[in-house]
């Protein structure tokens, strides 16, 4: 007879990250609603350093995806583990360290990022103090998850389990090959590598943090909690496993595809390319595996708001994972990229997929941990369809607005010039869509709060089964499976499944970076590329401390209208020393590339006035002022620092310049504030504008930009 091992299941911890899941939800989303609204009335930067676009863009980004999103994968992982395992955590220390570990590193980047302290890796924007944090927390919660695994009480790993195993291995690797810094102090470093190279990691972490972070585990807990809303079975067991092992292997390959027409080597470009047309295979097979989950229930579908839920979430990651691959066609991509659509495409995934998969568990969860009926199923509905509704008024206006850049970009009339050579006339055209998109973003947030309420009501109603009690017969090491297939050996040894996702998805990686790294010729030299000037080099760390590669691009792409309109092309050379690279990934404000040559040569006044006001030097301009920078001094405490730690880097500075550093430094901000002054330039309080302030370094950086590049190497205009 066999033994049955009585236990229980942990569900605070559940109701921890629950709570967690929907109060940073509700924080994320306020921040992005902020953004959208700056976007069209600059007013709303409210006037200070800490709360301008620049700064809070990011802190959005890091609150949905990590705080929000984390979170909800956090709570459906603890939840579903445990029961799939027939085993509690494997220790509830290494849980409550998790989570509270967790939720400090979100507070650590809500106090940096709009301070201004920022690595400006998009979405991996925190400083190295954070990163290590992130690695330690991530590490216990794989810790955790694999000795709940290896305990476990059932011999065979559900396919829920291969994508939570997938995403620890991944992330870590992730994580970790992007976070190759150099540290100057406690909150400031260099990125390792430098310019087309940096690009490359950069959006091979980017592409697959979405991969990775948002897609596998969802994918993970779409497998358990989408047949046990419905009640049925997983459509096709093999096609759960082509899912698997083709979207882990193929997506770690498509990060290149955000790089298209840069100078990233073209063999590099290509690789990202066909990858992520290979990608349509496995994701909408993963898609319809979901929606077939769902065959003999759709009757209960149009009743049950929790299967409404889980149906638009699936088929909202069909149109992201369609979409996706779409863009990386380089005829789209030409048109798309450095656009609102993008913006678009980013929402349907972050608002449809990962969004209401989440609200959809937590409707499912917060009954079961609290031994209750859901408080009404009539708010679900209510919250469904304004979920529904504000993702198309907001992904609708966004599409048709970057359609609207795209075309407006490009448009060349009868005499050969440019229609809208004037950035600023695309930007007034798409107004009244970003005023849609601010619509559709508090609609979707009313939602989030008809939820809390309703969750509220649920958990007043019931109590907490902080320990639920279960029986599963112990795990028989020794049983006898007779034959079979290859992948059932893999699906019952778990420490294989994490080896052989580590090799799968480290081909592709290894593939696209060793070349460019090591082979000279994929980033040839140009021999006229200096090194920053000190001066230059703290202006340049101010310009990402505002945050203005959140709207700026620094590439130059190899068409007529981009060079008609900013100058010659960009060349993988003229980065060799930018640690990191500020390519950008949408123009919110025109390129900057070549903003110090003759083409579009501006006085050091016109900086100056720009950042001071910049509404009456670009008339409609939707540019927040940056008042602050004519009256901050210049931090220089750490310039000596920033040179030999470029030098560290490969910047080829003089033996012992750090020694001049300082004196080139102030003798370049004399120049230039010498030149404000013959310029008739005053401050606020008609004083002199002084060498030591922040606008004087931040001027200094933009004058440099472009300018490496020979004339005998520029379009003339």
């Amino acid at each position: 007879m066999t033994h049955i091992e009585k236990f229980s299941y942990d569900n605070k911890i559940v109701r921890d990250f629950g709570i967690a899941t929907v109060i940073w939800g509700i924080v994320g989303m306020l921040i992005g609603l902020l953004a959208a609204i700056q976007l069209y009335e600059p007013a709303a930067n409210l006037g200070n350093p800490y709360t301008t676009f620049g700064r809070i863009r990011p802190l959005h980004t890091n609150a949905v995806i990590f705080a929000f999103v984390g979170n909800a994968i956090f709570m459906g992982i603890y939840y579903s583990l445990q029961r799939l395992c027939k085993a509690r955590m494997f220790s509830d220390l290494l849980s409550k360290l998790h989570f509270w570990g967790w939720q400090l590193i979100i507070v650590a980047a809500a106090i940096t990022l709009p301070l201004g302290m920022t690595s400006s890796h998009e979405y991996a924007e925190l400083e190295w103090p954070i990163d290590i944090a992130i690695t330690l927390i991530w590490v216990i919660f794989g810790w955790n998850m694999f000795g709940t695994i290896l305990r476990r009480r059932e011999k065979h790993l559900y396919v829920a389990i291969w994508f939570y195993i997938a995403t620890f291995v991944t992330v870590a690797v992730l994580h970790l090959v992007n976070s190759f810094q150099l540290p100057i102090s406690l909150f400031k470093s260099y990125y390792w590598y430098s310019g087309v190279q940096d690009a490359l990691v950069q959006w091979w972490y980017g592409h697959n943090a979405v991969a990775f972070f948002l897609t596998t585990p969802f994918l993970g807990l779409m497998y358990y909690y989408l047949p046990k809303a419905a009640n049925r079975p997983v459509y096709s067991y093999k096609l759960s496993i082509l899912h698997f092992w083709t979207l882990i292997f193929i997506y770690i390959w498509a990060g290149p595809h955000h790089l298209l027409y840069s100078s990233l080597p073209n063999w590099a470009q290509s690789l990202g390319t066909a990858f992520s047309i290979m990608l349509i295979a496995p994701s909408w097979g993963g898609m319809i595996n979901g929606l077939l989950t769902l065959r003999g229930a759709w009757d209960r579908v149009r009743e049950d708001a929790i299967l409404k839920f889980f149906v638009v979430a699936v088929t909202a990651y069909g149109m992201a994972t369609l979409e996706g691959p779409l863009l990386s066609l380089k005829n789209v991509n030409a048109i798309a990229h450095f656009t609102d659509w993008i913006v678009a495409h980013v929402h349907v995934g972050a608002l449809g997929w990962n969004g209401l998969m989440t609200f959809a568990m937590l409707y499912w969860l917060a009954p079961k941990i609290y031994n209750t009926k859901l408080y009404s199923m009539k708010l679900a509905n209510t919250h469904f369809w304004l979920a529904t509704l504000g993702i198309a008024f907001y992904a609708i206006p966004m599409y048709w607005s970057g359609w609207q850049q795209g075309q407006m970009w490009k448009d060349f009339g009868p005499d050969g010039y440019l229609v809208y050579p004037e950035f600023i006339k695309t930007t007034m055209s798409i107004l009244p869509m970003h005023v849609m998109r601010s619509i559709g973003g508090t609609i979707y947030l009313t939602g989030v709060f008809v939820m809390a309420y309703n969750l509220y009501k649920t958990v007043k109603s019931g109590r907490l089964v902080a320990n639920e009690a279960a029986e599963a017969a112990p795990l028989l090491n020794n049983e006898n499976h007779g034959k079979e297939y290859w992948h059932r050996i893999i699906e019952r040894k778990p420490t294989l499944m994490l080896v052989l996702s580590l090799i799968v998805i480290m081909i592709g990686g290894a593939v696209e970076m060793v070349p460019t790294f090591l082979i000279k010729s994929n980033v040839p030299t140009i021999a006229a590329v200096k090194p920053y000037t000190p001066l230059e080099l703290e202006g340049r760390d101010l310009y990402i401390k505002e945050g203005c590669v959140g709207c700026h691009s620094q590439t130059v792409r190899p068409f007529r209208s981009e060079t008609e309109r900013y100058g010659e092309y960009s060349k993988a050379g003229e980065f060799v020393y930018d640690h990191p690279f500020l390519w950008g990934s949408k123009r919110t404000g025109p390129d900057l590339a070549r903003e110090g040559t003759a083409k579009l040569f501006k006085q050091d006044s016109w900086h100056y006035y720009h950042l001071v006001k910049p509404s009456e030097m670009t008339q409609g301009s939707i540019m927040p002022p940056y008042p602050w920078l004519t009256t901050n001094t210049l931090n220089t405490s750490q310039t000596v620092s920033k040179i030999k730690a470029m030098r560290t880097l490969g910047v080829p500075y003089p033996k012992d310049y750090e020694k001049q550093a300082l004196s080139d430094l102030k003798k370049q901000a004399e120049k230039i504030a010498a030149n404000l002054k013959k310029e008739g330039v005053r401050n606020k309080d008609k004083s002199e504008v002084s060498p030591d302030v922040e606008v004087i370094a931040l001027i200094a950086y933009l004058q440099r930009l472009g300018t490496d590049i020979s004339k005998s190497e520029t379009t003339n205009p």
